[in-house]
């Protein structure tokens, strides 16, 4: 006789409802992102707000503490965009007006080398000449007038003005909105979990994000010393590049290290001295940097990350990227965290 099974019930619900909520969660994707790159902004100023709220007069709210947070970004940033962001604009302008003649430069025989060196060297930059010019154009104009779009273009105001103010409250009402989440679970031993729960992703994002920004102005700077010294043309350009770049994993380092190659081969710059250093580098930020900077939070193996990448680039493309490493590490976070609880009940 057939019969009404309460919990098969329950768990085709709770699988239907899973599913609902996944698609719409793909559905309003482009909001959400917003929201996220609100709350990772918010975890770069916290420090600030913090240090901010200590030293300023007792306060019943940090509101003083945030709107000079903000005061202190916003000049830094106009003063970055002027001292750097020009000089990196017109440095792409440039690049890409004289791109085609340095390409076609390295076509010159080198008398010192034998005529199949120099036929395959012809060969090579006939492939990358191709290939780049196919792209560059759009590449580095796109890069030129990236300031310019960014503050005028209406999606890029979305970016200007409303992630600064999703962060802002984000930052004032961290607690609230920590304990409606935690008041949603009436059982005790649940709202304990979630609440660890909570609380390792609180320092998981705080440590990725900071440990984000840390490497980025690290390879500005690396970048920026050794391509003056060496004489490298574009100094300011590639090292923005550079810098921008790390805050995509894996894909975002590599695509840099092809950028400067190329423009150092065009440029007809001391190859060997780019290469080595570019290689030192990424090793000492992979091996030694990194893991100092991002600590105990996010330990995934090198497979899962690569994972991660790529199935968030085809999910979502550089948002998708972009998010890949932390939405790994939270995942590994719940299943650890759920694992112990389960672990921790005793066997009836």
């Amino acid at each position: 006789m057939l019969g009404f099974d309460r919990r098969a019930a329950s768990y085709t619900w709770t699988a239907v409802l899973v599913l609902l909520l996944l698609a719409f969660v793909y559905q309003v994707r482009a909001t959400l992102f917003i929201f996220v790159l609100a709350l990772m902004f918010a975890y770069l100023l916290s420090p600030l707000v913090n240090l901010l709220d200590r030293l300023l007069p007792s306060s019943k709210t940090r509101t003083p503490a945030l709107a000079m947070a903000y005061i202190l970004v916003v000049a830094a940033a106009v003063f970055a965009g002027i001292q750097l962001g020009s000089v990196a604009v017109a440095q792409a302008k440039d690049l890409n007006t004289r791109l085609p003649a340095m390409i076609g430069g390295l076509k010159t025989p080198s008398p010192d080398a034998s005529p199949t060196i120099n036929r395959l060297k012809a060969q090579i930059v006939d492939r990358i000449g191709g290939s780049f010019a196919e792209h560059s154009s759009d590449i580095v104009s796109e890069v030129a007038s990236a300031g310019v779009k960014f503050v005028t273009v209406a999606s890029g105001l979305i970016y200007v003005v409303l992630i600064p103010i999703l962060a802002f409250f984000f930052l004032k009402d961290a607690g609230a909105i920590r304990q409606h989440i935690i008041d949603m679970v009436p059982d005790a031993p649940r709202r304990a979990l979630l609440d660890d729960v909570m609380a390792d992703i609180h320092l998981l994002l705080a440590h990725y994000m900071r440990a984000l920004f840390a490497l980025a102005l690290a390879a500005f700077t690396a970048y920026s010393i050794f391509f003056t010294i060496l004489g490298l043309p574009y100094v300011v350009l590639l090292a923005a590049i550079g810098g921008m770049l790390e805050f995509v994993p894996i894909a975002g380092p590599l695509s840099a290290t092809v950028i400067i190659s190329v423009v150092a081969l065009v440029a007809k710059a001391n190859m060997i001295a780019v290469l080595i250093f570019l290689a030192l580098y990424r090793v000492f930020q992979d091996y030694i940097l990194s893991p100092h900077l991002m600590g105990r939070g996010v330990e995934l193996h090198p497979l899962l990350i690569l994972f991660g990448v790529f199935a968030g680039a085809e999910v979502a493309g550089i948002a998708g990227t972009f998010l890949s490493v932390p939405i790994l590490a939270l995942v590994r976070i719940l299943y650890l965290r759920i694992r112990k609880a389960r672990l921790s009940v005793p066997a009836i």
